[in-house]
């Protein structure tokens, strides 16, 4: 019993710490929003890309090496980093010319 409650109290600070990591993207009109986030450098991100629009988006990043679909009425989760200090582009392969973003480390 000791043993387990031990290891409860070495996981938890871990639990929390992700959930501080968690950042939220929408994709709506074609666009990211917000089109700027600043994240922590050094740290592992959960980004969660909801897609409100009618048709599907791809969430494409060369410095951050992510390419993915994002179904309409939709969500996806994309695990990045740690990041070095910086920007770090991305944007949607459908919609290029509107559908652009950064990450901020710092």
């Amino acid at each position: 019993m000791y043993r387990t409650v031990f290891l409860l109290c070495l996981l938890l600070p871990g639990l929390s710490s992700a959930a501080d990591n968690e950042y939220a993207l929408v994709i709506q009109g074609n666009r990211f929003i917000p089109d700027e986030l600043v994240v922590p450098a050094g740290k592992k991100l959960k980004l969660v890309v909801e897609n409100r629009d009618d048709a599907p988006e791809e969430f494409e990043s060369y410095s951050l090496n992510r390419e993915k679909i994002v179904p309409a009425h939709s969500s996806i989760i994309l695990y990045v980093g740690p990041l070095n200090p910086g920007a770090h582009d991305f944007f949607g392969d459908y919609h290029e010319s509107t559908a652009r973003g950064r990450l901020i480390a710092r």
